[in-house]
């Protein structure tokens, strides 16, 4: 039902950007280095990385906002979706964070750089944040706590037209609900 509602909405925002080239987002190649994606051949070898697993509190009470001390996006190479190293103990904390209440939710945010077309960037966006979510539920997070969507090239973290600005923006992030 989820990946329906995910599906449903994707569709709805290439209908509103009112993209006119009649790509379909599964037509649009994106480079598979999933090599280093989390698989179940390697859960157990970050399993033995500590993570923090300590909930934020705001002013207004307990409002559960992630793990405290841990980032909450996950960056990614130029054209690709592959999870990098260096990230995988942001996804084990976020996993360990969601697993211990089953009642958490999240929305894992996929965005690009504004290198692209805007239906590659969507497409791309997805791909990236489907990983993340491949990844947490390897690592034990149930599929109805995490929602995968794709802003691609919409929302920049940072502007600018250098690799700088261009590296901040390729990412996915944490948004807890």
């Amino acid at each position: 039902m989820k990946k329906v509602l995910s599906g449903v909405f994707l569709a709805m925002v290439l209908m509103l950007v009112g993209c006119a080239s009649g790509v379909k987002l599964n037509q649009v190649p994106v480079e598979d280095k999933s090599s280093s994606l989390v698989n179940a051949d390697n859960v157990n070898a970050l399993s033995g990385k500590s993570a923090v697993t300590s909930v934020q509190t705001s002013a207004l009470g307990s409002i559960n906002m992630g793990p405290s001390g841990v980032e909450k996006v996950v960056y990614f190479d130029y054209d690709s979706y592959a999870i990098k190293a260096e990230a995988q103990p942001t996804v084990e904390s976020h996993a360990k964070f969601l697993s211990t209440d089953k009642s958490r939710k999240v929305s894992l945010e996929g965005h690009t750089d504004d290198r692209g077309g805007r239906e590659y960037n969507l497409a791309l966006g997805q791909k990236r944040s489907e990983a993340v979510k491949k990844s947490l539920t390897l690592l034990g997070v149930a599929e109805g706590q995490i929602d995968a969507v794709s802003f691609g090239k919409e929302k920049p973290a940072v502007s600018g037209n250098d690799e700088q600005a261009y590296a901040k923006n390729r990412r996915v992030e944490f948004n807890y609900r």
